[in-house]
């Protein structure tokens, strides 16, 4: 008894003088279960884990620039359910404001569509493209009024009964696991090492290098954004979405991660999927689990992951965790 006593004592003792030693550890562990305790208490749609980290190679991270936003309409599906990641850099602004105005306007936009449709009207497709162009125009002119070079990356899934229509700019990503349990891509990242992304770079006058990792004119490590006003100019980063469609029917998927490069610097697709689905009866179908993973294993980023689980036999019914 006195052995096992003293065994916790020495293990307080030593928690205790790493938190000395890292307070910044300390702090950020409080505000993240602050955020999961603020985040966990809803019953239909559960949202999402995030957790951060102070960064010795990528500099102090004192504070959270990722967001998102869940707009679902489970009871009357008068549109499809909306899910949306925004993972900002230099700054909240951008990030904030494509948090503000994408998603809502999103909605409407679709609600009228699903009023109105009929054939040769405007897809999904065509309609997240058009938004996500519009709200970078917007963003770019209120901020650059401001000098502020705010940037941010935009992933977002459209889900509807039978369909699932994905939209990304920049790094941010999200894949699903099939009834198989195999991992699909949703979508891919816009990376200036790309070829396709490295010719459009150079064809704008821009170039590329490597400072631990590529970056457009030495300072972005993606090569589309929203926002990032003085590259936009230059013409050299780009706000254009890749989307991207899904058969739910055939694919029959079990869930999807919709996840901000923190998450996807610790796993890749494969290990994120057979993590999470090991772990899908948890509270929380994983996300919490798998957040924690990614800092156990040293990830110096913010990371905002969205498992989004769906039930058997069903594409449209969902929950999120």
């Amino acid at each position: 008894m006195i052995g096992d006593t003293m065994t916790l004592l020495s293990l307080l003792g030593r928690i205790m003088r790493y938190f000395l030693l890292r307070p910044e550890t300390l702090f950020l562990l409080c505000i993240s279960l602050a955020l999961w305790s603020y985040f966990f208490h809803t019953d239909e749609v559960k949202t999402i884990v995030k957790s951060s980290r102070d960064a010795v190679k990528m500099g102090r991270r004192d504070h959270m620039e990722d967001r998102f936003e869940v707009l679902t309409d489970i009871a009357n599906k008068s549109h499809p359910s909306i899910f949306a990641i925004f993972d900002g850099h230099g700054g909240e602004a951008a990030a904030d404001y494509a948090k503000a105005h994408l998603p809502e306007t999103l909605k409407q936009q679709l609600q009228a569509f699903e009023k109105e449709k009929r054939d040769g009207a405007a897809s999904y497709t065509s309609i997240l493209e058009q938004r996500i162009l519009s709200v970078d125009r917007e963003m770019l002119d209120k901020l650059s009024v401001n000098h502020d070079e705010a940037g941010t990356t935009c992933l977002v899934a459209l889900l509807s009964d039978r369909e699932l229509t994905v939209a990304n700019v920049g790094d941010s990503r999200g894949v699903l696991c099939d009834k198989d349990g195999n991992a699909v891509a949703l979508s891919h990242d816009h990376k200036p090492y790309q070829l396709k992304e490295r010719k459009r770079i150079k064809r704008a006058g821009g170039f590329i290098s490597f400072n631990g990792s590529w970056r457009v004119q030495g300072i972005l490590a993606m090569s589309r954004s929203l926002g990032d006003y003085p590259l936009k100019n230059l013409n050299v980063v780009i706000p254009d979405p890749d989307v991207m469609t899904f058969d739910l029917d055939k694919l029959q998927p079990e869930f999807m991660i919709l996840a901000s490069d923190g998450l996807w610097d610790a796993f890749s697709n494969e290990e994120a999927v057979r993590f999470v689905r090991e772990r899908l009866d948890e509270p929380h179908f994983g996300a919490k689990s798998i957040v924690l993973q990614s800092f156990y294993r040293g990830c110096p980023d913010n990371i905002t992951v969205m498992v989004v689980k769906f039930k058997s036999g069903a594409g449209g019914s969902s929950k999120a965790g």
